[in-house]
């Protein structure tokens, strides 16, 4: 992960448990997905139940690690929507978050 924004310049390495809300999207959005998934399986493909566990098991493992790159842009974006810095900078002068 890089720094800081090379074109606005903002400040992506924060303090120490920051990133940790990404951790609440990314599971949000994984447990979304299998509820949203498992009636579909179940109904519409018509699979055996045997066949759904694994796919949601590997699903629950593979799909977090991939998002969660994603989960904590979608962090920081939450964080500079709420709570924007000056001229979208945030440095080390300034006192940062």
């Amino acid at each position: 992960m890089f720094s800081h924004c090379s074109s606005c310049g903002l400040k992506y390495e924060r303090e120490a448990g920051y990133f940790l809300g990404s951790i609440y999207i990314n599971y949000g959005v994984t447990a979304v997905l299998i509820t949203i998934g498992y009636p579909l399986l179940v109904f519409g493909f018509h699979l055996p139940d045997h066949v759904i566990v694994w796919v949601a098991l590997v699903f629950c493992l593979v799909f977090p690690c991939w998002f969660f790159r994603y989960a904590r842009s979608l962090w920081l974006g939450l964080d500079q929507l709420f709570d924007p810095s000056e001229n979208g900078e945030e440095t080390e002068e300034s006192g940062g978050l």
